[in-house]
């Protein structure tokens, strides 16, 4: 349901904003009054009603759209998929791993460390 939702609040955006791309500007009235025709498939304000209405419905759906979206993401049970609460086990026999084996130490040709400091250079 979730998936739908989502579907159809990026479809009705799409129509919304195609739809305020294809309305007039308030200012596109004064070129008619200077001998402007209007040649419209709805008359003379018929398409700018229609074109309001539609894109009125259309902000309506795509507000209660967002509305439900909003509140189905706040009702998710995300707790049931979290890793953090895999319980750990407690008992070192219980793991699938081998047992650590130490090793004793090898020789090394490497000189150890030491706390005395180096002897200072011959002059």
């Amino acid at each position: 349901m979730y998936q739908v939702l989502t579907i159809l609040h990026v479809l009705v955006a799409a129509a919304v904003i195609g739809l305020v791309m294809l309305q007039q500007g308030r200012g596109a009235d004064a070129g008619v009054g200077f001998g402007g025709g209007s040649n419209t498939l709805f008359g003379a304000r018929g398409a700018a009603s229609f074109l309001s209405r539609t894109t009125a419905i259309l902000g309506t759906i795509f507000f209660l759209t967002s509305l439900s979206l909003a509140y189905m993401a706040g009702n998710l049970d995300n707790k049931g998929h979290d890793i953090m609460d895999v319980p750990q086990t407690e008992n070192p026999a219980q793991r699938d791993l081998p047992p650590i084996v130490e090793e004793p130490a090898k020789k090394s040709d490497v000189p150890a460390a030491t706390d005395t400091p180096p002897a200072p250079p011959a002059q």
